[in-house]
């Protein structure tokens, strides 16, 4: 497998060796030993899936207590996935990464704990897989505004679906510092 690290630090990009042949292709999603080795040493806890038509942005979600670290990749389709960077120490705090996933390019993108994350769907539908560090807590969950000036992200979609939820979303600016991660 190929791995690449981010300019945001504890961001990796991984692509997966494919075996393919006349039937099709085979591939690890998952493998403990090779993924500590790629400077992944997470223990996952839930896996989720879902589905969403062109033009759906999801997120940017955190949760914080109980923060997720995420293995991210799509099964079927294409998005543009989308990371913000919310831990006050870091150097790189409040900046973006923003990385193409689909079915054809099979990458995945492991986003530790400390980051907003969300994406946009570029295809007609999209199945996406999360592989999270821990448990999903709707209590502790927030959104960061999609749309923030401050972060800076240009989505590829000029009229994005989105949920009330996230339409609700904080500015960077507006949520507050004991929701923020102090983690390096």
């Amino acid at each position: 497998m190929n791995v690449t690290r981010s300019k945001l630090p504890g961001l990796i990009l991984i692509e997966p060796k494919v075996v393919g042949d006349a039937r099709g292709f085979f591939m690890e999603t998952w493998n403990l030993r090779k993924y500590q080795e790629a400077g992944i040493d997470a223990q996952f806890v839930q896996d989720n899936i879902s589905v969403s038509r062109r033009g759906a942005l999801r997120g940017l979600h955190f949760q914080n207590p109980n923060p997720q670290g995420k293995l991210v990749s799509v099964l079927q389709g294409e998005v543009l996935d989308v990371v913000v960077d919310l831990r006050i120490r870091s150097t790189t705090f409040g900046q973006f990464e923003a990385v193409n996933l689909s079915s054809e390019n099979r990458r995945q993108f492991y986003i530790p704990p400390g980051f907003a994350h969300g994406f946009a769907v570029l295809s007609e539908t999209a199945m996406f897989h999360y592989k999270c560090t821990d448990f999903y807590s709707p209590k502790d969950e927030m959104t960061l505004r999609w749309n923030d000036p401050a972060v800076g992200i240009q989505w590829p979609i000029a009229e994005p679906v989105i949920s009330d939820k996230d339409l609700k979303g904080l500015l960077l600016k507006d949520i507050p510092r004991d929701k923020l991660f102090d983690l390096p």
